[in-house]
């Protein structure tokens, strides 16, 4: 009976969630540019329904669908990665992606310290910079038990950077005279998030557009090593939080973050080329669908007070790390005689 009353407890706020998701995922398809992505859109639904509208009533689905389900979505993101994907674009986007990432998560350390910023918040923007932005925020948030409030903000600021950079970067890459192959392999490392990829890469040229593409491609694939990297980072910080509360001894086993394992396991299957083209591709629209819906459900779970609570610095900190993430990739292309 209590496994029942749980159930039942949960389907109203699931069900809310999923159908934010279904609306933004409708929004995304109507748009004639597709300069968001249905997860950011699916966010700012849920903020604003949470704004005028909050019944106790909805609370355990939507923890529910902002945990439970990220999760799994994130397992079911492991078999639509492959490494062979890098072979398809070649060293050069490696190259790159290297030293962008270094400056998103080095500098974002730095950044983030002077600016006061708490590490989990500093890091989810720097994720979001540094590899392909809805969906990296969304994958590290549940291994270092990031705030709701905190995810939301980080998406907020991926957001704000991507829709100045779909203007920007095709006038920067004309006014800079770069080929299609050296606008496409900047637009792929510097711009954040897929949508904002296309819409960057595609109209500069369709040649720069498809590559653009394939470097996001390239790109996302670093989300495992940057997982399994900031879950032990995680585990490290929560063991030391237990022990200097208590002298008991700490089980490492109940705070490790057990889904990296399906994720990291599923990743390694397909690159290995067990799982059919097919299957991996309804494995990723389903990991797609669900991380949409988890969204929604954070942004029923975060009020714009909360946001305001972390004042002006996030958002500086997103920008910073954006311009040096724009800047380095252009000066890596340049040393190597691309521009």
């Amino acid at each position: 009976m209590k496994i029942i009353k749980k159930v039942w407890g949960i389907i109203p706020g699931f069900a809310i969630s999923i159908l934010i998701a279904v609306v933004a995922k409708t929004i995304e398809s109507l748009l004639l540019i597709h300069i968001v992505g249905a997860s950011v859109i699916a966010l700012f639904i849920g903020m604003i329904i949470n704004h005028f509208w909050r019944p106790d009533f909805i609370k355990p689905g939507i923890k529910f669908a902002s945990k439970k389900v990220l999760k799994f979505a994130i397992i079911l993101l492991g078999a639509s990665l492959s490494v062979g994907v890098i072979l398809s674009v070649g060293k050069l986007s490696l190259m790159v992606m290297v030293f962008t990432l270094l400056t998103c998560f080095g500098g974002g350390f730095f950044i983030g310290k002077a600016l006061k910023l708490n590490w989990k918040l500093s890091n989810l923007i720097s994720a979001g910079t540094g590899i392909c932005g809805g969906s990296a925020i969304a994958a590290i948030a549940p291994v270092i038990d990031a705030k709701d409030s905190d995810i939301a903000y980080a998406m907020s600021a991926t957001f704000l950077f991507d829709m100045a950079m779909i203007i920007l970067f095709p006038i920067m890459g004309r006014a800079l005279g770069l080929s299609d192959m050296a606008y496409g392999l900047w637009a792929g490392t510097a711009v954040n998030d897929t949508s904002s990829v296309v819409a960057a890469g595609y109209a500069f040229s369709e040649g720069a557009g498809d590559f653009a593409t394939m470097v996001k491609l390239t790109r996302t694939l670093s989300i495992i090593p940057t997982v399994l990297v900031f879950s032990f980072v995680s585990l490290r910080i929560k063991r030391k939080e237990i022990s200097d509360a208590s002298y008991q001894k700490v089980n490492i086993l109940r705070l490790f973050p057990w889904f990296i394992l399906g994720f990291l396991a599923l990743a390694a299957v397909n690159s290995m080329g067990m799982i059919p083209a097919n299957v991996s591709s309804v494995a990723k629209d389903i990991s797609k669908f669900l991380m949409v819906t988890a969204l929604a459900a954070i942004g029923l779970n975060t009020s714009f007070k909360d946001m305001k609570k972390s004042g002006i610095n996030p958002m500086i900190h997103g920008f910073i790390i954006s311009a040096l993430v724009v800047i380095v990739a252009i000066c890596v292309e340049w040393c190597m005689g691309l521009v």
